[in-house]
């Protein structure tokens, strides 16, 4: 008998697990197996599934039941399965994971089979790809896997392979490893750079240790080296990525190593090691950064080096330094917008005028940074596109009646904004412009703002751009703005890029909210303006988010000048270096844009300005120009107006 009670925890769940199942709705039926899925729990997974047959999530059960023995499963159940539910999402989703599967057990001929039906292949599976055509002995494989060589730094495992094929085959030699190496360090792969020196040959492989020692302690390795290294390779490259890290914490200090043992180093070498502190200084906004990239010649430069030595001429207004160094940018990079508009800016302050206007001719229309700013030079300035006839009823229910929108919609009624997301994302790929309108407006009407822009952004010829550019919330923002006299189409433009205006919207730093308002930063305001009683799980109420978000906007635009791309760029990366990115002399808003280090804050910025000209179009109903809102920055003086304290 004193078995009886350990006995019955057993069974009891076993009698009651069918009964339980009964008493819950299907999507708690649905939720209770994704989470045994999660657990692993096989056992209810498999009790759950009958229950769940006709649910509109359902092909997910069947995908969690397939999942655990994928590898060995018949490829006609899989096939059975891609076939039933073949365009969706998840048959996207399954088929990547048996390529992987069948990949790893090298069943080639079954995998060159499904390949070419996956919509979206990643990285490893196009590396796996090309595994297979060098098993089968495709001649050109290797011709096509040569450009990832100096454009995959860090590739994933299935991508080794066919690198180390390149090295055996001499398609690579000695030259493009320290190539490949060089372009590592610069996009700071360090443990990747260390792995390809293994693909050197013997004479120029340094020993792991002495490599780590580059990385770790530059300076007292230079100081260590030998007043002529002239003729050993490896001391000569290892010596110029010495200077690449240290430029990393001090490009003069760089600058004064390399002008000491410049020397002992080939022409290739030492121009590289110029461009990099080149590189670091214009990021660092230092005077030297011009003359330290003319330093460097005519190298060929990485795209980041090429993009950083036009915005160090911008940043002293060197128009001919500008010109010429993105008419040497590689066609691709020059071709884009930002680089169109700044060419034709330096063709502009060069008296070619035709020539200029030609390239914001270009750009001109798109719905954009630069786009907005090109219609600025040819005096079109900016305004929204003819609103699109609203969806009608039919188009709304056959929108409606798409399965990936009715599985995102599932989704999103289940608080799964993740699996929502990416299925709405899925079903987007093929619509039209009608039903990318009436998608937008379905998703409004259930509260998921983001999804409606994702929609109302894709629209190629009919538009509706009060979908693109929601302004929710209304009773909350405009009152808002209005007390803390603040331009209403400056606010929702932040808001939009913020939290594209979920409430429950949190970054991957802590910011929450319609406003992302980091903690210290909320419990700060909420103490500045006296409120009271004021808790964290508080911040994601609209109104309180709100009211917090836009005093913190008017305090630090107090701070700055009143100046709204200085505090754009504040709310961003801080109040300080905001500041600190000023330069001595008055510059143009949008070079001050453009000349910022942080690559996220010089894109937000950008995009805050960029909606608030839409916003503003749409509020007022008056072309927009863009260049006015971007204004001049003040020079740095120390004297201007600042809170102290201020986050």
């Amino acid at each position: 008998m004193k078995f009886r009670q350990p006995i019955l925890r057993v069974l009891i769940p076993l009698f009651l697990a069918p009964t339980l199942a009964f008493a819950l709705t299907p999507d708690e039926q649905f939720l209770a197996a994704r989470d045994a899925a999660r657990t692993g729990d096989r056992a209810k997974l498999e009790r759950l599934a009958p229950f769940l047959q006709g649910h509109e999530l359902e092909a997910y059960v069947e995908y969690w039941q397939l999942l655990p023995d994928l590898k060995d499963s018949d490829p006609a159940t899989v096939q059975a399965f891609l076939s039933r539910h073949e365009n969706s999402y998840i048959a996207e989703k399954l088929r990547t994971d048996w390529l992987r599967q069948l990949a790893r057990k090298q069943q080639w001929s079954l995998f060159d089979s499904e390949y070419p039906r996956l919509a979206q292949a990643n990285q490893e599976l196009a590396c796996q790809a090309l595994q297979s055509r060098r098993a089968q002995g495709d001649p050109r494989v290797l011709d096509d896997a040569l450009p990832l060589w100096l454009t995959l730094l860090e590739p994933p495992e299935p991508c080794y392979p066919v690198l180390e094929a390149l090295i055996i085959d001499k398609r690579v030699l000695a030259d493009a490893v320290w190539a490949r190496i060089r372009r590592q360090f610069e996009a700071n792969k360090i443990a990747a750079a260390l792995y390809s020196m293994n693909y050197l040959p013997s004479s120029q492989m340094p020993e792991k240790k002495l490599a780590q020692t580059v990385v770790d302690t530059p300076l007292p390795w230079l100081g260590r080296l030998p007043s002529d290294f002239s003729g050993n390779r490896a001391q000569r490259e290892l010596a110029a990525l010495a200077i690449q890290r240290l430029a990393r914490n001090d490009p003069r200090m760089a600058a004064d190593q390399l002008e000491k043992i410049g020397g002992s180093m080939k022409s290739g070498e030492k121009a590289w090691a110029w461009s990099q502190i080149g590189l670091q200084a214009a990021q660092r906004h230092l005077p030297e950064a011009m003359e330290w990239y003319r330093q460097a010649g005519d190298a060929p430069l990485s795209d980041e080096a090429a993009e950083w030595k036009v915005r160090a001429a911008l940043r002293v207004q060197d128009w001919g330094s500008v010109r010429a160094s993105i008419e040497r940018m590689p066609p691709e990079l020059a071709a884009q917008p930002a680089w169109v508009y700044w060419l034709g800016r330096a063709y502009r302050a060069g008296g070619r005028m035709e020539d200029a206007n030609t390239l914001f001719a270009k750009i001109a229309g798109q719905p954009d940074f630069y786009g907005s700013l090109a219609n600025d030079e040819l005096g079109r300035h900016t305004m929204t596109p003819p609103k699109a006839p609203p969806p009608s009823r039919e188009e709304l229910a056959q929108v409606s009646a798409i399965p990936g929108v009715r599985r995102a919609q599932t989704f999103f009624r289940l608080n799964l904004r993740s699996e929502g997301s990416k299925e709405w994302s899925w079903a987007l790929r093929s619509m039209s412009d009608r039903e990318l309108l009436a998608a937008s407006e379905i998703a409004v009407r259930s509260g998921n703002y983001d999804r409606a822009i994702a929609a109302a952004d894709r629209t190629r010829n009919e538009h509706d751009y009060s979908l693109r550019y929601l302004a929710p919330y209304g009773d909350q923002v405009r009152p808002a703005a209005r007390n803390q006299a603040l331009d209403d189409a400056w606010v929702y433009g932040l808001m939009r890029q913020e939290s594209r205006f979920i409430s429950s919207a949190r970054s991957n730093v802590g910011a929450s909210g319609l406003m992302q308002l980091m903690p210290a930063t909320a419990k700060w305001v909420a103490n500045k303006i006296g409120l009271k009683d004021f808790q964290q799980a508080r911040v994601n109420d609209a109104e309180t988010n709100v009211l917090l978000g836009t005093t913190y906007m008017r305090l630090v635009l107090e701070s700055l000048d009143n100046h709204p791309v200085l505090a754009s760029a504040a709310y961003n990366a801080g109040p300080s270096r905001a500041r600190r990115w000023r330069a001595e002399r008055p510059l143009e808003g949008a070079i001050y844009a453009e000349t910022i280090p942080f690559n996220e804050t010089r894109d937000y910025v950008k995009k805050v300005m960029s909606n608030s000209i839409y916003y503003a179009a749409l509020f007022d109903g008056k072309p927009q120009i863009l260049k006015n809102r971007l204004g001049v920055i003040a020079p740095r003086t120390g004297g201007e107006a600042r809170i102290d304290d201020l986050p």
